[in-house]
């Protein structure tokens, strides 16, 4: 068998454990805009606001939150 053939029962390194990561990643990115959301919801409920201005900027906040996150994960 040549050098630089693998064979299928090789560990793969990038395999599964990259697909947890990213996996874990998709979920963190959930949760972080959601709880963002769901602060800015209750807030605009609190204060009987008749725009949801502040769900609109903490979700957007929770998307920029949780691009970084991924960035600063994925540079590691």
């Amino acid at each position: 068998m040549p050098i630089n053939e693998q064979n299928d029962s090789d560990d793969n390194p990038g395999g599964a454990s990259s697909l947890a990561k990213f996996t874990g990643l998709a979920f963190q990115m959930i949760a972080i805009i959601g709880a963002f959301t769901y602060a800015g919801y209750r807030i605009d409920k609190a204060e009987n606001h008749t725009t949801q201005w502040v769900t609109a900027m903490l979700a957007l906040t929770g998307v920029f939150i949780s691009f970084y996150v991924v960035f600063k994960s994925l540079k590691n």
